[in-house]
């Protein structure tokens, strides 16, 4: 018996629950070196980050929060945050979401996957919520190893935020956590988008690119001014917007906005996905 066939009777044993289903589906998904490699390439930018500015002594100057990382260290975290929206984390998004039914049928195992007892939706929905978890273990990745590498390199403090207000370490860290929600809120209509691409092919890597490009081509859209008035309809508008989490009081407009947005984007594509999958023939 082959290793693929070997983990689909696994998951086949397993009690048909959506729940055992899904815990089944995270096992595999951070079993693969591939999920743990593209954390690890995630958590290296803010390491990068924090190693760059240390060696050059701490010189004033750069991009957002950069000139501010010598002075407190909480500040790789913010600024790694920022990196890692426009490419980063849309790529391994990409990998993850154009991987879901594409990878299990490239692999031969997605014809036991849909004669199980959970059925095709089940396994749609299941697919979904692990990407979405990923979308959450990848953000976090990137904050937490911030504000770890930044703890480690430079002194830390209260933080002072972008409406003038001082906050202490606590109230700096909550913050770090609730912008790294709002990017995993922000990425959740890309995985949808990747659901439905992976349910189109047998070929993961076709899927996987055309997410990841479907991301880049939208973040180009919505910086020419004669496309103003598609913008807000793209799915990657409002990625940077958790500037608003730093003010305060904070601004929960942004915030708002952007997760409508994504659910608009889970909807569609989630029941295009449905209507592909359910209907498709499965040979493999």
């Amino acid at each position: 018996m082959s290793s693929s066939e070997a983990t689909v009777g696994t998951r086949l044993r397993r009690p048909s629950a959506g729940w055992d289903l899904l815990a089944s589906e995270l096992t595999v998904l951070f079993r693969r070196w591939r999920t743990w490699a593209m954390l690890g390439a995630l958590a290296a930018v803010p390491i990068l980050i924090a190693v760059a500015i240390k060696i050059s002594g701490g010189r004033r100057g750069g991009p957002g929060f950069l000139e501010q990382i010598s002075g407190n260290g909480l500040f790789v975290a913010f600024s790694a945050l920022v990196v890692c929206v426009p490419l980063f984390l849309p790529l391994t998004i990409g990998v993850v979401a154009g991987d879901t039914i594409a990878g299990e049928a490239s692999h031969g195992t997605l014809r036991y996957l849909v004669i199980a007892p959970a059925g095709r939706l089940r396994l749609l929905a299941v697919k979904y919520a692990g990407s979405a978890v990923f979308c959450v273990a990848a953000a976090l990745t990137v904050g937490v190893a911030g504000a770890v590498i930044g703890a480690i390199l430079f002194p830390i403090g209260p933080v002072t935020l972008l409406s003038g207000t001082t906050v202490g370490v606590g109230d700096a860290l909550l913050r770090m956590l609730l912008i790294a929600l709002y990017i995993v809120v922000s990425l959740l209509g890309m995985c949808a988008i990747g659901l439905f691409l992976s349910t189109l092919t047998d070929v993961p890597v076709g899927s996987m690119a055309a997410t990841a490009v479907l991301a880049v081509v939208s973040q180009v859209l919505d910086q020419l001014p004669q496309l103003d008035a598609i913008h807000p309809w793209l799915f990657s508008h409002y990625w940077l917007g958790f500037a608003d989490l730093l003010r305060d009081p904070i601004a929960w407009d942004s915030f708002a906005s952007n997760a409508v947005l994504q659910a608009g984007y889970i909807a569609v594509f989630g029941a295009l996905a449905v209507g592909r999958f359910l209907t498709k023939d499965i040979l493999s």
